[in-house]
């Protein structure tokens, strides 16, 4: 079986199409004349791009990675955001032009024979993409029981929304579709080397048979809402005070950047900048992932992240039990994530690490320590 951090990339990908003229032209289909100015902003997953204008301002165009989603999942994902945004959630819904939110461009192909599932070579691709406004933000300082409420609170209002109503197009997060099929889909590739095949796929197999008994014992009598899906430190932006509200003074805040994930609200604190990961689940999905350090301080920054939500919504502290099993079903997703994604050159550059022996190996070690943890008490708030 081959090593994919040795292999060299393919020489083509759906994405190679996608040139700055094309870029432009999609967005003067629109409407929008651009003045020539267009920055690539960091996106592992999509194409993301802030163009200027003409009238010297400014918008994020964002290019959906081809076969992903379906066009009735992303209409799903701008719906909410929809419907967040006229919650006064603070999240950034695309905008509306010509009547709709999510548009199409094509571009010449040059794959060969229909490689990665697209299409022949000298056929187009067809790329959807959607176009927000463009503001800007930075990371949460994390260690701050304040701002960890206050990111309670904006979660909480999140899943306010995101509990009226189900998805019925994109994905629930559950152990067959983030863990089983992930498994099954890498053994099929060939990506994981035989030298670690063995310590990998028995780790795997044993800690999803816990999972599946801990989703299964949890999630008696809970609902699944719609989420944020994917709620890290990084896919979180703060907008700073500009003053101290006390004495007037300039806050000395860092500086705000722009970012793939600059498209947000003005308004301070946190906010999210796009929904591409959106999907059914249990609340702590949304929380887990902001928590770091020793179970002492993970305990210490949930309660407040919890204190916070519990200001504007109920938490069902039965979702706590959750926890372990969500992370062991990420870190399954992430590395199939990896593989499925290593025709693009981009994650050769930027994941050089992936795809070794080592790197396996290190895998199955992360999943036994998981299956300690899922046989341990769950944190206690």
């Amino acid at each position: 079986m081959s090593d994919p951090a040795s292999a060299p990339p393919s020489s083509a990908h759906p994405y190679d199409a996608l040139t700055p003229d094309v870029v432009l032209d999609a967005l003067l289909g629109l409407g929008l004349a651009c003045d020539g100015r267009l920055q690539a902003l960091s996106s592992y997953e999509n194409r993301v791009y802030l163009a200027g204008l003409d009238d010297g301002g400014s918008v994020v165009a964002k290019f959906y990675r081809p076969e992903r989603w379906s066009e009735a999942q992303i209409l799903e994902e701008h719906a909410f955001a929809a419907e967040l945004q006229a919650a006064e959630v603070p999240v950034v819904a695309p905008l509306e032009l010509e009547g709709r939110s999510l548009h199409s461009c094509t571009a010449a192909s040059s794959l060969e024979g229909g490689r990665h599932g697209l299409s022949a070579e000298g056929e187009p691709v067809r790329f959807f993409f959607s176009v927000s406004p463009r503001r800007g933000g930075r990371a949460p300082e994390l260690d701050d029981a304040e701002v960890l409420e206050w990111i309670g609170r904006f979660l909480a209002r999140l899943h306010e929304v995101g509990a009226r109503r189900p998805f019925t197009q994109r994905p629930a997060l559950d152990a067959q579709r983030f863990g089983f099929e992930p498994l099954r889909w890498l053994l099929a590739s060939g990506m994981v080397p035989l030298d670690a095949q063995s310590a990998w796929q028995g780790a795997c197999e044993e800690a999803l048979a816990l999972v599946e008994a801990r989703y299964t014992q949890s999630l008696q009598g809970l609902s699944l809402i719609r989420l944020h899906g994917d709620c890290h430190a990084g896919n979180v932006l703060w907008t700073p005070l500009d003053t101290d509200e006390t004495s007037g003074k300039k806050s000395d805040a860092k500086p705000v950047v722009p970012s793939a994930a600059a498209a947000v609200p003005t308004a301070p604190g946190p906010h999210f900048v796009d929904l591409d990961d959106a999907c059914m689940g249990p609340a702590v999905q949304d929380l887990w992932m902001l928590l770091s350090g020793d179970r002492a301080q993970r305990g210490g920054q949930l309660s407040c992240l919890v204190d916070g939500y519990e200001q504007m919504r109920a938490f069902d502290r039965r979702e706590l039990a959750l926890i372990e099993p969500l992370r062991t079903l990420r870190l399954i997703h992430y590395s199939a994530w990896l593989a499925r994604r290593w025709a693009d050159p981009t994650f050769p550059r930027n994941f050089p690490w992936f795809g070794s022996t080592d790197y396996w190996q290190g895998q199955a070690l992360q999943l036994r320590e998981q299956i300690e943890a899922m046989q341990e008490d769950p944190l206690f708030i």
